[in-house]
């Protein structure tokens, strides 16, 4: 079986820092994997080479089968690599619904023309991307603030917020990075069962986490990183059992 996301050789450095090393990963449709590692480890840095913040020096990275080499980030978002990030960067001046009605990857009220020719058309795909932000907003209990400024909302739920923009784009390939920093209680178990069902769909989804229960409670499998390379792969009860990554990463 053909991998939904693969890199192969994928090398990038900025002057003598390395961030990725000879990186080679493929993930599955329908599997959860954990990137895990100490900071500086080149996680963060392995989602902004996959999304296209930034390019690679060397290497390919390809989703569903398409070359992402030579798009940019937007292009990459469009053919279906949604991302969260660990800032959240969510529009402070929006409300909750309109930073997930940014998100979707065709929207046809971008585009003047469609306002002025196919103005019944691209109202009824308005609508209905607006039902759909609206569902995805019910299915993280988050519906009683969909109006609410993005400021004045808790942590959490700012969290789940960037998750769900990220689940307007509906492609296949979706990045999670730090998904669990800072959130407890029933933001937490939403997330959990969120990613699960996003997994059960058909998503490739990998996550950079230091949480190591939210790892070991959702992932297929994990990465261990550090300086840029990857280190082992396997279970992540076997990571937790090694010596190389009690060491590096838990300071053994």
């Amino acid at each position: 079986m053909s991998a939904l996301i693969s890199l192969h050789d994928v090398c990038k450095s900025f002057g003598g820092i390395v961030v990725a090393d000879h990186i080679s990963i493929d993930i599955q449709r329908g599997e959860i994997l954990g990137l895990i590692g100490p900071n500086g480890a080149g996680k963060t840095s392995l989602f902004n080479l996959i999304s296209g913040v930034y390019p690679a020096d060397s290497g390919s990275i390809s989703v569903s089968g398409q070359s992402l080499d030579g798009l940019n980030l937007y292009e990459r978002a469009r053919l279906g690599v949604a991302r969260t990030w660990q800032h959240m960067r969510l529009f402070a001046s929006m409300s909750v619904l309109e930073n997930l009605l940014v998100a979707p990857r065709d929207y046809p009220g971008e585009k003047i023309s469609n306002i002025i020719f196919k103005s019944k058309q691209t109202a009824a795909a308005n609508h209905a991307v607006r039902e759909r932000a609206m569902g995805i907003l019910k299915r993280m209990q988050l519906e009683s603030i969909a109006h609410s400024n993005v400021n004045d909302i808790t942590f959490g739920q700012q969290k789940l917020v960037g998750l769900a923009r990220a689940l307007m784009n509906d492609g296949e390939c979706l990045l999670l990075d730090e998904p669990m920093a800072g959130v407890e209680g029933n933001a937490y178990e939403t997330m959990k069962s969120i990613v699960r069902e996003e997994a059960a769909s058909g998503r490739a989804v990998c996550v950079v986490e230091h949480n190591v229960s939210f790892i070991k409670d959702l992932c297929n499998s994990a990465v261990f990183m550090a300086n840029g390379k990857i280190l082992e792969r396997g279970s992540v009860d076997s990571l937790l059992a090694s010596k190389t990554l009690a060491d590096l990463y838990f300071g053994a």
